[in-house]
């Protein structure tokens, strides 16, 4: 049996993980045992994180609408399943955005939907 020598590739996945954890304090960026053990642990909350921005967002844009729709006197629940009947595939995200920066055509959507819901 030819002995294989591992310094070449462990020097080198040492090197990798101690680029990565750059920045990091303490140990945690010089040393491999305790870096390894931060960048893995970085990972697990980046991907946490990746999930709750998604939460995050639909809750902002939730509150951005039922704000806009709380000024004439409706609730967020009742429009929601207006759209829903009326059949608009607007998201809550386009209808944010439309309830800040143009209200006017808010209000037209709103005003469209119940129009709808008279006529069902």
């Amino acid at each position: 049996m030819v002995r294989v020598k591992g310094g070449v590739a462990a020097r080198n996945r040492h090197k990798k993980i101690r680029k990565a954890t750059k920045g990091y304090r303490g140990k945690n960026h010089s040393t491999y045992r305790l870096g390894m053990q931060a960048y893995l642990k970085a990972g697990q909350h980046a991907y946490v994180g990746r999930k709750q921005k998604k939460r995050d967002f639909r809750r902002l844009w939730i509150t951005r609408i039922s704000a806009a729709l709380r000024a004439q006197g409706l609730k967020y629940s009742v429009m929601k399943n207006n759209w829903l009947h009326a059949l608009m595939h607007v998201d809550r995200k386009q209808l944010s955005e439309l309830a800040m920066n143009y209200p006017a055509v808010f209000d037209q959507i709103v005003n469209a939907t119940k129009e709808v819901k008279r006529l069902a």
